[in-house]
């Protein structure tokens, strides 16, 4: 792992990559969580990413690194394959944890909040932000 260019993962990108990845992240995102919520100890933190990355408000920089990170996260393949238990989403967990520290603070509450009704399977979760 000591080869993987986490900044090249993270890269922003132009608005063309942006909507891109956008469009995979939320076809992809939720079957994808769904498969590695019992692995990831911090699945509320990626599901207020996702809905950061999706909200109008959050900055455009932000939104692109939240979206190449998630888009990283609903990749079927990437450097350890995800059906693999437990290890098979470490890569994911470190791209995502990287994502975080580069975007502390932008994740508001109103995203936590969603995330939490989308948690517990309510049906207005995804109308949320």
């Amino acid at each position: 792992m000591d080869d993987i260019k986490y900044g090249e993962i993270l890269m922003p990108g132009d608005e063309e990559t942006q909507k891109r990845q956008e469009k995979s992240v939320r076809s992809k995102f939720w079957p994808t969580l769904r498969k590695a919520a019992r692995h990831i100890p911090f699945s509320r933190d990626v599901v207020a990413a996702f809905y950061c990355a999706l909200d109008s408000q959050t900055p455009t920089r932000v939104r692109g690194v939240l979206l190449a990170a998630l888009g990283y996260f609903v990749m079927p393949i990437d450097i350890i394959p995800d059906f693999f238990a437990v290890i098979g989403f470490s890569d994911d967990a470190a791209v995502l944890a990287l994502a975080f520290s580069m975007i502390k603070g932008h994740i508001r509450q109103e995203h936590y909040d969603a995330a939490d009704r989308a948690l517990a399977n309510e049906p207005e979760a995804a109308k949320a932000v």
